[in-house]
């Protein structure tokens, strides 16, 4: 997993409460257990017309925020399924931080097992950094000093991550990560366990 420790980009906007995974990455793309090749499939039924063209009113559509390493969305974004491919998809297309007013519960844990920063803050501070984005405005999320700045302003805001999930993203540990963290635990509890019980 790639650790995130600094990111500075312009922010897409996607002023949508209620976002679930469906519409992050719809059903007919979930057939497939590889994380990479999503992106081009995320938000399909919003980025893309009916005839398969873009729809240029789209945020991740427009010359200015295609690029974008930040989303800035509404509350309750992931809700839904507790798929997976949700994650995926955003850090396929390379989304690296969702910044919403709050999160369903299992799409947020499933962020930062996938090296996806989903960070919480208050409406207000939400709505000021989504006019920002319209403005263009270039935004630094910062996760060892867990602040966010705005460029050419004053705008900066606190927020607070569970230390171990702030160590685990800045590390670019996910569970199997933290595992080989102890390969030589493991192996000597095997050698121990093979000689008291040989007959296991």
């Amino acid at each position: 997993m790639r650790p995130f420790t600094q990111l500075t980009s312009v922010a897409a906007s996607l002023p949508m409460v209620n976002v679930d995974t469906d519409a992050i990455i719809p059903k007919q793309f979930l057939k497939t257990i590889r994380r990479s090749g999503l992106g081009r499939n995320l938000f399909y039924d919003l980025r893309y017309l009916p005839s398969g063209d873009e729809n240029p009113d789209f945020a991740l559509n427009k010359p200015d925020w295609k690029d974008a390493r930040i989303l800035i969305a509404g509350a309750n974004f992931g809700c839904g399924s507790s798929r997976e491919h949700a994650p995926w998809a955003l850090e396929d297309y390379g989304i690296r931080c969702v910044i919403a007013p709050s999160f369903a519960d299992i799409f947020y844990n499933n962020c930062f097992k996938n090296g996806l920063l989903p960070l919480v803050l208050p409406q207000e501070q939400v709505d000021s950094l989504m006019a920002r984005a319209q403005a263009k405005a270039v935004f630094t999320i910062d996760l060892e000093q867990q602040i966010v700045s705005v460029a050419a302003s004053n705008e900066r805001y606190a927020f607070t991550i569970d230390p171990f999930l702030r160590h685990c993203l800045l590390e670019g540990l996910d569970e199997i990560g933290l595992t080989e963290q102890h390969v030589d635990d493991i192996a000597a509890f095997e050698q121990r366990r093979e000689a008291e019980r040989a007959w296991l």
